[in-house]
């Protein structure tokens, strides 16, 4: 009778978890495991736009920063690949 009682009083809490889990926890891992996809997949002369709104044209890839290539002036930007938020479709 104890035991049910203990395993009663328990349910909610290991329901909660389960639902924060579904609802948190993996929608998070599918996100983090796309964003490391399109990160590898990086390509020279593919347009990223920074998490900072600076949009460009990666003229160098580097292992764990890109050189892109912004503006009519062609400035050129070092930055960390996990400071690009996403690339860009050319297909506009």
């Amino acid at each position: 009778m104890l035991k049910m009682n203990l395993f009663i009083t328990l349910l909610p809490i290991i329901l909660m978890f389960g639902l924060m889990y579904l609802l948190l926890i993996l929608p998070e891992k599918k996100r983090n495991k796309k964003y490391n996809e399109m990160l590898s997949q990086l390509e020279k002369n593919d347009e990223v736009m920074t998490r900072g709104g600076i949009i460009g044209k990666i003229i160098i890839i580097e292992e764990n920063n890109v050189i892109i290539e912004t503006s009519a002036e062609r400035t050129k930007i070092k930055v960390s690949k996990t400071g690009i938020a996403t690339k860009l479709n050319k297909e506009d």
